[in-house]
């Protein structure tokens, strides 16, 4: 069975347990003390030197990153529908998943984790950001029902835990429309499990 090292607030491993959820999927999860500092003992850091969570394990196979984590359930488990093979349509696709690990990461995550979690970090420019990365996406929802093509795909799902989450930065989603009616397709996928503190708002 597949392993997942597992946080329940992280949005990261919130992705990884969604996509598995919307693939039917089981996952063996194994919380980890993030408060306790378990992502940086020993035991983790051959896991994952970054010490970073989550973790996805499949038998030998060890991997690290959210991102390449969607990209192997997918692949291994989703098909074409929810990663292209070809060479337009995987790129199409993982602009979206640089853009989770980038823009969304440094915007409404990190203002998340300011709030939520007391990072040190330039909170201004975290909220900047978020607003930033907000106006893209929602004048790009106005014309698109999803992130690319005519259905979900990985990169629906790499970027809608911390574009949900925001609220929890201080980031209102009041006044993105697209984004909500975006979220509420995702919401209504079979299979689809949610996680707590998302903004529910349609």
């Amino acid at each position: 069975m597949l392993k997942l090292f597992d946080l329940e607030l992280s949005g990261n491993c919130y992705k990884v347990r969604l996509l598995a959820a919307l693939l039917g999927v089981t996952l063996d999860i194994i919380p980890v003390d993030f408060m306790a500092g378990a992502h940086k003992a020993d035991a983790f850091l051959k896991l994952n030197p970054f010490g970073e969570i989550p973790v996805l394990q499949d038998d030998e196979l060890v991997l690290r990153d959210s991102q390449a984590i969607l990209v192997y359930l997918a692949r291994k488990h989703g098909g074409e529908a929810w990663l292209p093979t070809d060479a337009a349509g995987m790129a199409r696709v993982m602009q979206w998943l640089s853009t989770a690990a980038n823009d969304v990461a440094r915007g409404p995550n990190d203002a998340r984790l300011h709030d939520l979690f007391s990072y040190k970090l330039d909170i201004v420019k975290a909220r900047h950001q978020s607003q930033h990365v907000l106006a893209i996406f929602e004048t790009h929802l106005t014309s698109h029902n999803w992130l690319e093509f005519d259905r979900p795909t990985i990169a629906d799902i790499a970027c809608y835990p911390y574009i949900v989450l925001a609220e929890q930065g201080g980031v209102s989603l009041a006044n993105y429309p697209s984004i909500h009616r975006w979220a509420a397709r995702i919401r209504a996928l079979p299979g689809y499990i949610p996680m707590p503190g998302q903004y529910q708002a349609a």
